[in-house]
């Protein structure tokens, strides 16, 4: 009886899980994944497990092309990957916050521009700085270190930003009040001591595999998310979906940042 409550319950964590990758993916899912408003309120807690794929996709093609093509070309291709696997769902996110904060004074303003589909000029400002960036400092990081580690970073990267759009959602309440937001099931609770411990879990795994120097990447992570989050409430009194999108690229880019001073 009690084998099958666990084949049970680990059934129903795997379905939680592709849950979150169906959310936050374009990698396909069994058609039977449950995609209710009550799953998606589960699914937040392994937001950095699918950070994990996300980031061993990109790290994965860029490590295999690299032993072919030059190192700027396999960071370009690496790019392409998460953005494919993703359905470009952070960078639109990142996209949409530049135009609403750069164009909207107020908090209505700022969220009825977040809720337009149309990309602005300071949507397409902001998205080739944040793949500009990106791309410039992983070139960077090719000269500092091998491939592997390199692709590792990858890895360790893009799950614990996604650990950092959860300290988000923790901190702040959700102000996007439409029934039409994808967001809104997965932020109408917080996670509790165990689900945040599953998250943290898919963060700090792949940490485990990069020297312990670089561990203090969190810290100035950390920041940059209490920054952020600071200035989301002080805007439009806590977060939306799109918030949580810019956090994630925001920190991507701190992490790699910080890698970059702690190695050269």
């Amino acid at each position: 009886m009690e084998q099958t409550q666990n084949k049970s319950g680990l059934k129903h964590q795997w379905h939680v899980f592709l849950t979150a990758v169906m959310f936050l993916t374009r990698i396909p899912v069994p058609h039977n994944i449950d995609h209710s408003s009550g799953m998606l309120q589960k699914a937040a807690r392994y937001f950095t497990w699918v950070g994990l794929v996300v980031g061993v996709i990109g790290g994965g093609v860029f490590f295999l092309l690299n032993k072919y093509l030059p190192g700027s070309l396999s960071i370009a291709f690496s790019m392409l990957a998460t953005i494919l696997a993703t359905g470009a769902f952070h960078e639109d996110g990142f996209a949409d916050c530049c135009d609403a904060f750069g164009g909207g004074w107020t908090k209505e303003k700022i969220l009825l521009i977040m809720k337009d589909s149309r990309l602005g000029t300071y949507g397409v400002v902001g998205l080739l700085g944040v793949l500009g960036f990106k791309f410039l400092l992983l070139s960077s990081l090719i000269v500092l270190c091998d491939p592997l580690h390199l692709a590792l970073l990858i890895i360790a990267a893009h799950s614990t930003s996604r650990l950092m759009a959860i300290g988000i959602m923790q901190s702040y309440s959700y102000v996007q009040d439409t029934d039409t937001s994808k967001s809104k099931p997965i932020a109408s609770r917080k996670l509790t001591t165990l689900e945040l411990l599953i998250a943290v879990s898919g963060a700090l795994l792949p940490m485990l595999l990069l020297k312990p120097a670089l561990w203090l990447v969190l810290l100035p992570m950390g920041i940059a998310c209490w920054w952020a989050g600071r200035y989301f409430h002080k805007w439009i009194g806590g977060y939306t979906g799109d918030c949580l999108g810019a956090t994630q690229q925001l920190t991507e880019l701190v992490f790699y940042l910080s890698v970059f001073f702690i190695i050269r």
